[in-house]
């Protein structure tokens, strides 16, 4: 038996027979190894029948070791040679099984599969037979091994078993597997397979490895006590210091909580006391400023030139105007407060009481912040001015601006003001507040802005009359007309509304946007508010409900979405936070950036204040304008990005002489190994930044970066005669000495090797792409150059013959001869180092 492993680490790999491996396994799970804490890899190349075998299992075993077996075995992987799947490998099984049969009388394959090195001695012999052909096709000898040993490297064909390929050593580079033990169907499967030709690993498809312990992650580097248990000492007795100190630990805490509600309480009740919300009516103006006054003829030109322009039709001081079947326009009348200018509106009650719940009340209102509720400013109750003062809102109502066929509206503008009710709602909802129990299109204001806020929220007992309005009148059902069934067949309905007759009230809003007839339109029906109100409560299917039709909205999903929120059961409604995803899917174009919102924005501004507007305006557009600019020449030579700016085709060019830098760092694979994502981004970014600051003392063009590769041309886009060799060459005898001295962050004792090669030629070059347009070189050079790069050695530049017969013609350059090279598509080629320049 040979048992290979390394018991410092997690991961333990065996190479032994499976009788051995079995044992290894048992007394693994007898100390606890298989907890998922290690990873056993059996080294089993031959092995065909683990994949449906158990091979944990013996017969002349007992049942417990059996047991033990099976359980440690979901902690052993086993890694064999790849199985070729293709039809030709399996008549080539077949014709062996035959041939065996028939030659060797004594020996039968049965049902086992054949060994993997038939195949691969089949592949051999047509690697030898390949290489002889050549060599003799060569005018070689077919005694001279050397030369078809030669031929027999690097090189890759399709044999029997699939893809060949031998590498610069003469050794074949194989196909593997990974097979895990899969606990459900305890049979092992193949899980992942690693490609030698591609030195790629590729996990099954629909396969996962089970870990062992019941992880879903590999084990950790250490497990969790340490590797010799020193991680997690025995149990000791707990002190007793420590449980006096959990006591007072504990009651101090106790204290600090009890102390801070009592604080809380204590602040509560004086802010409370303290009123600062009440505001004297003297305090109240009325004689507009002049700049004031400039707003409100600005408001005016989009409320219908009113002097008063905000909407509610919840206050008795306002003017009322009724002819015949047109509905009526409520005015509430403004004044100054602070030099800001407020809507006032008047308290119904003639005695109002402070009691707690009401300062409560005030206070949970008056701390709401949101861009779609009208803010409280404060409320007057001085006899006989007891007022409510809110924020002004100077385009009046939403129901002002649908009833106003001036105003054109298009859909993205009303899916903006669906959007900002459902804001305004959902955040509402989820405040102390909790519900409206009043909305309507009334109660929905347009700032200067034409942002829509929610107003006449809270407050209800301000809001209450001492005497309720006669059921009988014109006025009272149709301010009903908003209200969900449910509300409207309660004897006593709560003033503060429930959360999904707000979603009912939104959806009839919803209504007045779409078709901007009114509240409630019935097409070619003409119902009375108090009908209508009779028929919501009676309940009588089908349900009473006004005029939706899908060809009526841009879109059927609106339509499916207002019947959701004014469906009979009231658990059937969506509630506001689901509204605002549904509504933003459907305000594709008004919801990216509040577009609406700045444009009008601007419009305002512009209308106070024209020439400084456009001069700051002007000035922010010059400025992005440069940065646009700025990082549009760093991402492409400044020729092309003009044309581009200006809107021309850039056509591709070719160029006879150009000089092409190309870079890489040895061992970056495995310094990347080595090192985290993050720390590898820092490394080249420094790296990169060196360099970059390094080809701005050059006339080069760096054409991008590509990983730990670097590479750069001189030539191109202007043509330089032939300095571009000269220029190339000093950048990189400068990049090379920044290297000498550059310091790995996170290892400042390694030498970072830069391997560079340079090479002169000709090149197409054009812009390739719309969308991130990249400026790319095509051409044999561009190979080639990537070939003297690959073949260089690191901290050397490696120059090409092209190269060094421009550089010769400056007679500066220190030149060293390496000597020929023999390079991938290219023969063999003699090559130079360059040293320096005279002078530097």
């Amino acid at each position: 038996m040979v048992l290979y492993g390394v018991f410092s680490v997690s991961v333990i790999v065996l190479c032994a027979s499976p009788d051995s491996v079995r044992e290894i396994m048992i007394k693994a799970h007898e100390l606890n190894f298989d907890n998922g804490e290690y990873v056993f890899f059996n080294i089993d190349l031959f092995s065909s029948k683990n994949a449906s075998e158990r091979p944990w299992y013996r017969e002349n075993d007992t049942e417990a070791r059996n047991k033990k077996a099976r359980l440690a075995y979901e902690a052993l992987m086993t890694v064999t040679l790849r199985k070729p799947t293709s039809p030709e490998y399996r008549r080539f099984s077949e014709e062996v099984k035959r041939r065996a049969a028939q030659m060797y009388k004594n020996f039968t394959y049965g049902e086992e599969e054949v060994n993997s090195f038939v195949g691969a001695f089949h592949d051999a012999v047509i690697l030898y037979a390949l290489a002889l052909n050549e060599t003799l096709e060569a005018n070689g000898s077919i005694s001279d091994g050397a030369a078809i040993t030669r031929r027999m490297w690097n090189r890759t064909f399709e044999g029997i078993t699939g893809t060949v390929s031998i590498d610069a050593n003469g050794d074949r580079n194989a196909d593997y597997s990974l097979l895990d033990l899969n606990p459900e169907s305890e049979k092992y499967e193949v899980v992942a397979n690693y490609y030698g030709n591609r030195r790629r690993y590729e996990p099954v498809a629909g396969k996962r490895v089970y870990w062992a312990g019941g992880l879903d992650s590999p084990p950790a580097d250490t497990p969790e006590c340490g590797f010799d248990g020193s991680k997690c000492p025995p149990d000791e007795p707990f002190p007793e210091y420590g449980i006096v100190i959990i006591v007072l630990g504990s009651v101090l805490l106790v204290v600090l909580i009890v102390t801070f509600f009592v604080y809380r309480h204590i602040r509560l009740e004086a802010e409370l006391a303290e009123m600062n919300w009440r505001v004297r009516w003297d305090d109240i103006m009325f004689g507009a400023p002049e700049k004031n006054r400039k707003l409100e003829r600005q408001g005016s030109r989009y409320s219908l030139n009113r002097r008063y322009s905000y909407v509610s039709d919840c206050s008795r001081d306002t003017i009322a105007v009724q002819l015949g079947d047109v509905n009526r326009q409520l005015f509430t009348k403004t004044g100054y407060f602070r030099g800001a200018i407020i809507a006032i509106k008047t308290i119904a009650r003639q005695h109002i009481t402070i009691h707690k719940p009401l300062l409560l009340e005030v206070k949970k209102i008056k701390d709401l912040q949101n861009d779609h509720l009208v803010r409280f400013i404060g409320a007057c109750i001085d006899p006989p001015h007891q007022c409510i003062l809110t924020e002004y809102c100077p385009k009046g109502s939403l129901q002002d601006v649908l009833e106003n066929e001036q105003i054109k509206l298009d859909w993205m503008f009303r899916y903006s003001i669906m959007q900002d009710i459902v804001r305004g709602m959902a955040y509402l909802h989820s405040t102390d507040v909790h519900c409206h129990g009043n909305l309507k299109s009334t109660n929905c204001v347009v700032d200067s802005r034409f942002v829509v806020k929610i107003t006449d929220f809270g407050l209800h007992y301000f809001r209450e009359t001492d005497d309720d309005m006669a059921e009988d009148t014109y006025a009272y059902y149709r301010s009903k007309l908003w209200s969900a069934p449910e509300l409207l067949r309660m004897n006593s309905r709560p003033p503060e509304g429930t959360t999904k007759g707000d979603v009912y009230s939104f959806a009839i809003i919803c209504q007045e946007i779409v078709y901007r007839n009114g509240v409630f339109y019935l097409h070619n029906l003409d119902v009375g508010p108090q009908e209508v109100i009779e028929k919501l409560k009676s309940g009588l299917r089908p349900y009473f409900r006004p005029t939706i039709e899908e060809f009526d909205c841009p879109c059927d999903e609106l339509a499916e979405v207002i019947k959701r929120c004014w469906a009979e059961d009231p658990a059937e409604r969506p509630d506001f936070q689901s509204l605002k995803t549904i509504i933003r899917k459907l305000n594709k174009e008004g919801d990216k950036g509040d577009i609406l919102d700045n444009l009008l924005s601007r419009m305002e501004q512009y209308a106070n204040n024209l020439e400084a507007l456009v001069e700051e305006r002007t000035s922010d557009y010059l400025e992005q304008k440069k940065r646009a600019e700025d990082l549009l020449y760093m991402m492409l030579p400044r020729s092309v990005a003009n044309q581009l700016v200006k809107g021309e085709s850039v056509a591709a060019e070719s160029y006879e002489q150009v000089t092409i830098y190309f870079s890489d760092i040895c061992g970056f694979t495995a310094m990347s190994a080595e090192s985290t994502p993050m720390q590898v981004i820092a490394l080249l970014n420094d790296l990169y930044t060196t360099f970059d600051s390094i080809i701005e003392n050059f006339d080069v063009y760096k054409v991008e970066t590509i990983g730990d590769a670097y590479m750069v041309v001189s030539g191109l886009p202007i043509r330089n005669g032939n300095l571009h060799a000269r220029e190339i060459c000093r950048m990189s005898l400068s990049i090379l000495d920044a290297v000498l001295s550059f310091k790995i962050g996170h290892m400042p004792n390694r030498q970072l090797k830069l391997r560079i090669g340079l090479h002169t030629g000709s090149v197409c070059a054009g812009v390739v792409g719309q969308k991130m347009p990249r400026y790319c070189l095509f051409g044999d050079t561009v190979n080639t150059t990537s070939r003297m790069e690959s073949n260089g050695l690191p901290l050397k530049i490696h120059v090409s013959p092209q190269t060094k017969e421009v550089l010769d013609t400056f007679h500066t350059f220190q030149l060293e001869l390496r000597g020929p090279v023999e390079m991938k598509g290219k023969g063999e080629i003699i090559t130079w180092w360059l040293l320096g320049e005279n002078g530097r």
